[in-house]
């Protein structure tokens, strides 16, 4: 057996190289509620009456939006302390950092004043949560007169904290990556599913010798997968225990983006209720901005709405996600600008959060039998083309449109095509013993770690 997987793999390099439902309704939880932080003190200072900016003044008011300042360049007339009125017209909570290390902060619709020195060579500021600045929001302080001309450098002067890394360099003394369990969840009980989601930040090996600082649901990437029946109410309890603000879109869910898809401040709770009004398979993510740089982060993950009576028992359910990771320092979040670039270049593309565990930890599946899975890409950018080697799917749901075993053309399918936050059901069924890889057809990521095995029987096609 050892022979057939190392001359499959070997081929495998190659190629990569070229190129159920209960009546009741009782309320039932998969995870206890935590109990609220407490939330920080409030940073907002009253109003001042509003200060005009001009070349002439030692006062100056900056807005902050979502994700830029303005003005993000401005001028006064001599070095010395400045007054400045920091106005968050956003909303998610923003701060103005100065490179001397003065810090501003304001929640989304509020305002707040503090004093900086500004010298003769001007100063430069930025936002300093995490993606922020990558995404924008810099700006700089000149003055009339100084050493530094108005348009003066829009560096970050304080560097985000990932900003050391270039190529990423594997760290032989990273922690071993933690395998993530492929099978797909049970259907939840009754109709009514109260869930618990702490979003939580943590360490996390997503590839062997890189650790990347993920934002999590439920403390894991992905986050948990949530299973439910057509027309079950689902209420996800959220506890910000991170010292930035989150959000969550579910999109099984029906309801405007102002009214649930809110800002959770550190320390905060939300309960986000919606009720499963179509059947299929589900993207939830944090939609705080800059969405990309949360979804990029970890905060993801999948739902199975079941249809009318159900889906028909098979023999094995597995729960796929593909996700790409853009890798900044050793134990940092991802890099922003990496992400955002317009021609994606992950660093790793990945099933269920780490590259190639499922190739180094096959997934066993009976021989003959009825395999189904759900298969999400959640991208951030880059889409999926979802193939089993050896296999033919006999039965695709793919966002609504199915193809159904046993149809009259005798049809079937070789690949699943899905873009970020498309979903689908794919069932198959191997043919004999031996080794699956399951893989995305764009084989330039799959030397990148999107691969992984279905072993069926032993694995060996010759016993």
């Amino acid at each position: 057996m050892r022979s057939t997987i190392g001359r499959l793999l070997i081929t495998l390099a190659a190629v990569a190289a070229l190129a159920g439902c209960s009546a009741t309704t009782a309320p039932t939880w998969t995870f206890g509620p935590v109990p609220p932080a407490a939330a920080p003190a409030a940073s907002a200072a009253p109003m001042p009456t509003p200060v005009g900016q001009n070349a002439s003044t030692s006062a100056v008011e900056i807005h902050a939006f979502d994700l830029g300042f303005k003005p993000a360049e401005l001028s006064v007339a001599a070095a010395g302390p400045v007054a400045v009125t920091f106005v968050n017209d956003g909303a998610t909570i923003h701060n103005i950092t100065f490179a001397d290390g003065t810090a501003i902060t304001a929640d989304a619709g509020k305002t707040a004043t503090g004093t900086v020195s500004v010298p003769a060579a001007g100063l430069t500021f930025l936002c300093s949560i995490p993606g922020h600045a990558d995404a924008g929001m810099k700006g700089a302080i000149a003055v009339t007169g100084g050493n530094a001309m108005p348009g003066m450098s829009m560096m970050p002067s304080t560097p985000p904290a990932n900003a050391a890394a270039a190529a990423p360099v594997a760290d032989p003394k990273a922690p071993k990556y933690t395998l993530f369990d492929a099978t797909a969840p049970a259907l939840m009980t009754g109709t009514v599913h109260d869930v618990d989601f702490p979003i939580i930040e943590k360490d996390m090996t997503v590839a062997d010798g890189f650790v990347v600082h993920v934002w999590t649901f439920g403390g894991q990437v992905p986050g948990p997968t949530l299973r439910v029946h057509l027309g079950d109410t689902v209420r996800v309890h959220l506890t910000n225990q991170t010292t930035m603000s989150h959000s969550i879109d579910f999109h099984a869910s029906q309801t405007a983006m102002n009214s649930q898809m809110v800002e959770i401040k550190p320390g905060a709770t939300f309960t986000y209720t919606f009720k499963a009004d179509y059947a299929g398979v589900w993207m939830y993510h944090c939609g705080t901005a800059p969405a990309l740089h949360h979804i990029a982060n970890g905060m993801f993950g999948m739902v199975i709405v079941e249809p009318k009576g159900g889906l028909p028992k098979v023999d094995k359910e597995l729960a796929i996600i593909q996700n790409e990771w853009y890798l900044g320092a050793q134990k940092q979040p991802v890099d922003y600008t990496k992400a955002n670039a317009a021609a994606p270049a992950p660093d790793f593309v990945v099933f269920n959060g780490v590259a190639n565990q499922y190739k180094d930890n096959p997934i066993a599946v009976p021989t003959n039998g009825r395999v189904r899975v759900f298969v999400l890409d959640v991208g951030p950018n880059i889409d999926s083309s979802f193939h089993v080697v050896g296999t033919i799917f006999d039965t695709v749901t793919k966002e609504g449109i199915q193809l159904v075993k046993g149809n009259a053309g005798g049809w079937g399918s070789q690949a699943v095509d899905l873009s970020p936050a498309q979903g689908a059901i794919i069932e198959f069924s191997p043919k004999e013993d031996g080794m699956y890889p399951m893989v995305t057809h764009a084989f330039n990521f799959v030397g990148k770690g999107a691969i992984g095995i279905f072993m069926a029987g032993d694995g060996d096609p010759k016993n």
